[in-house]
């Protein structure tokens, strides 16, 4: 069994906690009941070593064995490779299971994401920005996923890992309410996050940096 190590912050603020995108890896590594255990660089403090394995600075990387492997897609393609409980052996269900996954990626978090910084720094107001960046979300994105969704439990067969990036993908427009209008999308989250290891994930990420505060409050 390889030595799998997952890096990320040792604190982050209240806002963005369950949301880290190390979440996406914990989810994975849960489902596929692969051991791993969890380090921690600074969060305020980003020095060389961090740089070396991720060079924009930012978290999660995986370390498996003397191999390194930075952004959260590249590294959940990695684990689907090592289980096939993330990763499904039929020819045309993997190579549905890699196009969901890049959609999420290139497709939906790429109007997601913008719209949600917004949303974050309450710059939604009304500016021709804004409206391009939540019109493109909606009328672009989230109108046509809407009805894959609503033919389907999960986006390629059984659950797979694409279902664990479009749904933390899509968990964030909800966060905002930005799924009110899409009961399909907002039910895919709902039935993927009830899943035992979405929910240990989720628990342990929040966990993790909880445990920063008390450390913070002792010291």
């Amino acid at each position: 069994m390889s030595n799998l190590t997952l890096t990320t912050f040792d604190w982050v603020p209240d806002m963005p906690r369950g949301f880290v995108r190390d979440i996406r890896v914990r989810w994975a590594l849960e489902e596929a009941g692969l051991p791993y255990r969890v380090e921690s660089v600074p969060f305020s403090d980003r020095d060389a070593g961090h740089f070396a394995h991720q060079p924009f600075g930012q978290v999660p990387w995986l370390t498996d064995g003397d191999l390194s492997i930075f952004e959260s897609g590249a590294i959940l393609l990695h684990l689907a490779e090592m289980s096939d409980a993330l990763m499904p052996g039929d020819p045309r269900e993997h190579s549905a299971v890699k196009e969901w996954l890049f959609a999420a990626l290139n497709s939906v978090e790429m109007a997601s994401l913008p719209w949600s910084l917004l949303m974050f720094s309450g710059n939604n107001d009304g500016t021709p920005g804004w409206r391009f960046f939540d019109g493109f979300l909606h009328q672009h994105r989230l109108k046509h996923l809407e009805p894959v969704l609503a033919a389907r439990e999960w986006l390629a067969g059984r659950f797979s890992v694409a279902d664990i990036l479009m749904a933390d993908v899509l968990r964030l427009v909800d966060r905002f309410d930005g799924l009110a209008d899409y009961p399909a999308c907002r039910t895919y989250v709902a039935r993927a996050t009830a899943r035992p290891a979405f929910v240990k994930a989720h628990a342990d990420q929040m966990a993790h940096f909880a445990k920063a505060d008390s450390n913070a409050v002792v010291n």
